[in-house]
């Protein structure tokens, strides 16, 4: 049996443009009524969207933020009406979706319990009877008859958390509620649902925390732009959204660099004749006075220029988001405009914060240069680019032995790293846990009703 189904559902909101009128009053006098009430636009929310959830299982619903994912809930919820298709909810709901919605911030915690409570579909005797476990789970005893408006932020969404999770419902709804309050409720609040699956309650959730959807959601359903991209199989789903995030990200990351090089490129100039020899560099050849605190830019004499810039992958295709571990190459097309015997090539890399990962060159490494003419290709490959998930940035550089530079590029190229572990730092070197003696872990696997 189903206990939410959506049929081909629609939901278009209205959108208007420019000014509307201030007052009844003025849009009659202006005679602008009928034209200030017509919508400049609709927007569609939904389109089209159809899932069942089976009376009992745990439902989650994943994507971007503005994919729709809240307003379906709210259709399940009956706050709002769908402007095509059917909706159909068996059982009593209770909704995590705006907490505290209904409190009045005059009176006090205590009245605000029983008059949201019978709100949501309770009697005053149910609600007495749990009133004790209400206050208890909310952690807010001494302050209970103080008015509302005088709590914390955190205190007023922890009522409005344990006053709807314990109406007891058929179908919980929960819309991105588990940061109400700190670790320690958090893991009240996961035990919580935990026991709802247990006892055969229908859970539709609402979230941006993916590992928390494979550990406890039996289907999962992941919207994009009010349309349904996949669903299924929490990692399977979990997996794809994940994808199609990387490649959105890696479109931004290409653009961030466009335009830091075009910005950069904008400022120097084009590539300039070497100085007459004798004359000294050109001053455009002067670096920052501290490289420590320069920011992104790009200076040299040129004489050798770095014309492209390319990052690929494993697979020799170019990216700016890389997993973990997995190989990485940077690629440079070079361009001397004349003979040069006094050459070398550098490459680092630095975190968001503009801390130094890591720096090499071809010099360091031993390598003399004997000679680079006309055009020429360098790649840097990284077998395994062991960094803990996060953005990082790129210099490269072609410059002499004594570090006079041709062509550097600073902080110009944006890449991140993937990752599914949540650990931190900026290297995750290779590594293995061994246990002896009395040490036993839980497998992880997904929880299962």
């Amino acid at each position: 049996m189903s206990a939410i189904e959506l049929s081909h559902v629609t939901k278009i909101y209205r959108r208007y443009g420019g000014r509307q009128f201030a007052t009844l009053k003025s849009a009659l006098l202006q005679r602008s009524i009928l034209r200030d009430l017509r919508p400049a636009d609709v927007f569609a929310a939904l389109q089209d969207v159809s899932f069942r959830v089976e009376a009992g299982r745990t439902f989650g619903v994943i994507g971007r933020n503005g994919s729709g994912k809240s307003t379906a809930l709210k259709l399940v919820a009956g706050i709002t009406k769908p402007t095509s298709g059917a909706v159909s909810v068996h059982g009593r709901i209770s909704a995590l979706i705006e907490l505290g919605a209904g409190f009045h911030p005059e009176i006090s915690g205590r009245e605000n319990v029983f008059i949201n409570a019978v709100m949501l579909g309770l009697s005053k005797r149910e609600v007495a009877e749990r009133f004790d476990q209400i206050v208890a789970f909310a952690e807010i005893e001494p302050f209970i008859d103080a008015p509302v408006k005088t709590y914390s932020s955190g205190m007023y969404m922890r009522l409005g958390f344990a006053v709807a999770i314990h109406v007891d419902p058929d179908v919980l709804l929960v819309d991105e509620v588990l940061a109400v309050g700190d670790e320690g409720f958090t893991h009240k609040c996961l035990d919580k649902f935990a026991e709802f699956r247990r006892r055969g309650k229908t859970i539709l959730l609402v979230t941006h925390s993916l590992g928390l959807v494979e550990r406890f959601c039996d289907e999962a359903l992941w919207l994009d732009h009010g349309r349904v991209r996949a669903e299924g199989d929490p990692k399977r789903v979990v997996d794809a959204y994940l994808t199609s995030v990387e490649e959105a990200e890696g479109e931004m990351l290409a653009a961030t660099t466009a335009r830091a090089v075009r910005a950069a490129s904008d400022v120097t100039g084009p590539a300039q004749e070497p100085a007459p020899s004798g004359d000294g560099p050109a001053e455009s050849a002067e670096p920052p006075s501290n490289m420590y605190t320069a920011v992104e830019g790009r200076w040299g004499s040129r004489e050798i220029e770095i014309t492209e810039v390319t990052l690929v992958d494993g697979a020799g295709s170019p990216s700016f988001v890389f997993p973990a571990g997995m190989p990485m190459a940077v690629r440079l097309r070079v361009r001397a405009h004349a003979p040069v015997d006094d050459f070398v090539f550098g490459v680092a890399l630095f975190n968001a914060e503009g801390v130094c990962c890591y720096g090499t060159n071809t010099y360091l490494e031993e390598m003399d240069p004997a000679r680079l003419v006309g055009d020429a290709e360098v790649t840097f490959a990284i077998d395994s680019l062991d960094l803990v998930e996060g953005t990082y940035k790129l210099d490269v550089a072609v410059h002499k032995r004594d570090g006079y530079p041709y062509d550097y590029h600073r902080l110009l190229y944006t890449f991140r790293t993937s990752s599914r572990t949540r650990d931190t730092g900026i290297y995750r070197p290779k590594h293995h846990w061994t246990f002896q003696g009395g040490v036993t872990f839980q497998p992880q696997r997904r929880t299962t009703a």
